[in-house]
């Protein structure tokens, strides 16, 4: 498949890219200064801006499929992932690219009480407007017509992990949880390879 992989700078994008490669595909890496990451191994790296409709559909003509893995730390995290969601909905739409797989967020999806995980008595807030804008960003993927899944680790990443190959589905967000992002990434590119969520939030944990 010819996959693009918008964020592909990032931890998560990265390992997105690397599991794409080791699967045979072909991959479009969109960062934003190519200048920087000439060690994407296997992949087309070009310059891009997830917020740029324009942009977005001229980097994803002649692709199969889409994962988002951007984030914007010096924006407002409600600007940027409500602008980022509406950009990709118009740019894949025009670009004629209908599956799109988003790095998402544990702490705005059902914890064990059903309520959002930053909702639940001693979740950290720190980065609650960082939580708030990842929810805003899923409405928009909401609103949109893309056939779209917003896959999250259950908890957090596991910045140390290893690759073990397997990841599973968890009932819920789980605080405790942690998922190496190279196992995630499988994750991800089940969802691209072998889609079973659509139009949906979904939350991975390690196995």
């Amino acid at each position: 498949m010819n996959i693009v992989v918008f964020g592909a700078g990032g931890r998560a994008g990265r390992q997105a890219v690397a599991e794409a490669h080791r699967r045979g595909h072909r991959v479009t890496a969109v960062v934003r200064d190519p200048s920087r990451h000439g060690d994407l191994a296997g992949a087309r790296v070009v310059a891009g801006d997830v917020t740029d409709a324009d942009g977005i559909a001229q980097a994803a003509a002649g692709h199969d499929a889409a994962i988002s893995a951007a984030a914007d730390l010096s924006a407002p995290p409600h600007d940027f992932f409500t602008a980022s969601s509406r950009a990709l909905a118009t740019g894949l739409a025009k670009a004629g690219v209908r599956r799109l797989v988003v790095v998402g967020l544990a702490s705005i999806l059902p914890g064990a009480s059903g309520a959002p995980l930053m909702d639940e008595p001693g979740y950290p807030n720190e980065y609650r407007s960082f939580y708030l804008g990842h929810a805003a960003g899923l409405e928009e993927l909401r609103a949109c017509d893309l056939d779209w899944a917003y896959v999250a680790p259950a908890g957090d990443f596991d910045h140390a992990g290893e690759r073990t190959g397997a990841y599973a589905v968890a009932d819920h967000g789980d605080p405790a949880s942690r998922i190496s992002y190279a196992d995630f990434a499988i994750a991800l590119l089940d969802e691209v390879d072998a889609p079973r969520h659509h139009r949906a939030a979904v939350s991975v944990r390690e196995t």
